[in-house]
C-alpha cells in the first residue's frame, strides 16, 4: 500500500482515519465537469468506512461520464473482458452498509455476479454538476434515485479522488479514479474513437488502439481513447 506523502503520482490507498482523508481532500483543486467525461477505473481508499474493500470484492470497475454529463455511476466487471452498468436504485444501500462484512466474502462476490443481470441499468443513472462541498465548489455526481452524491477533487490531469456522501450518514466513503479513456474533448488531440454501450460493453485486448464493443440491446455513444 502507498502511504500518505507526495500524491501527484501515487495517491494513497489508505488513510489512518476519515479525518485525515478529509484534510487531504480539502487541499486538492476542484475538478471541472468537462474534465470528467470518459471512462474511469476506480479503487477504494481505506479510511475505516464500512464499504472499504466491498466494491473491489464485488468486481467494481469504476464510472463513466457521457458527453452530456450523464453518468453510469457504477460499472462492474461482468466477465474477463466485459463491463456492466448497475442501477444503484436497485441496491438496498442501508442494508448493504449494515452487512458490509458479508460484502467482503467470496459468497457475496458469487451472489453479486449472479444478480448482475437483474441489477443492470438501462440508461445513465446520475448527472454531473458543480456543487459546493466543504467550502469548495467542484464537480459532483448526483444519483437520480438514491440520496447519494459523489464529490470530486483533482489530483492531476487523469486522476481524481471521490468522496461519496449518503444523506443521513456522517461517514464519507473515499475512492480513487484514474481516467482510462477521455471523452469527446480528446478528439481534438488526434485520439481514436471508442464505442461503448449505455449499459454494458466488451473490452477487447488489442494493443493499439484499445477498442470497446457495444452490447446489442443498449444505446451506443462514442468516446475517444489514446492509441497505445
Amino acid at each position: 500500500m502507498n502511504e500518505v506523502g507526495d500524491l501527484s503520482s501515487q495517491p494513497p490507498v489508505v488513510f489512518p482515519s476519515q479525518n485525515e482523508a478529509l484534510r487531504f481532500f480539502d487541499e486538492l483543486q476542484p475538478a471541472m465537469p468537462d474534465e470528467m467525461i470518459g471512462l474511469w477505473q476506480g479503487h477504494g481508499i481505506a479510511t475505516g468506512h464500512p464499504l472499504d474493500g466491498v466494491l473491489e470484492n464485488l468486481g467494481w470497475y469504476g464510472k463513466r461520464v457521457h458527453p452530456g454529463l450523464r453518468a453510469d455511476a457504477l460499472l462492474f466487471r461482468a466477465g474477463p473482458r466485459r463491463l456492466a452498468a448497475i442501477d444503484p436504485a436497485r441496491i438496498p444501500l442501508r442494508l448493504a452498509l449494515r452487512l458490509s462484512r458479508f460484502g467482503r466474502t467470496r459468497i457475496a462476490r458469487n451472489w453479486f455476479t449472479y444478480l448482475q443481470r437483474v441489477l443492470r441499468a438501462s440508461a445513465p443513472v446520475a448527472k454531473l454538476k458543480p456543487l459546493s462541498f466543504r467550502g469548495e465548489t467542484s464537480t459532483a455526481m448526483i444519483y437520480d434515485r438514491k440520496p447519494i452524491i459523489d464529490h470530486f477533487r483533482r489530483i492531476d490531469d487523469g486522476t481524481v479522488i471521490g468522496a461519496m456522501v449518503v444523506e443521513g450518514d456522517e461517514r464519507v466513503f473515499f475512492f480513487l479514479l484514474r481516467q482510462t479513456s477521455p471523452g469527446r474533448r480528446g478528439h481534438d488531440r488526434g485520439q481514436t474513437p471508442l464505442e461503448a454501450s449505455a449499459c454494458s460493453y466488451n473490452i477487447m485486448p488489442r494493443r493499439r488502439p484499445v477498442a470497446l464493443e457495444g452490447g446489442r440491446k443498449c444505446r451506443s455513444t462514442m468516446f475517444y481513447g489514446r492509441v497505445r
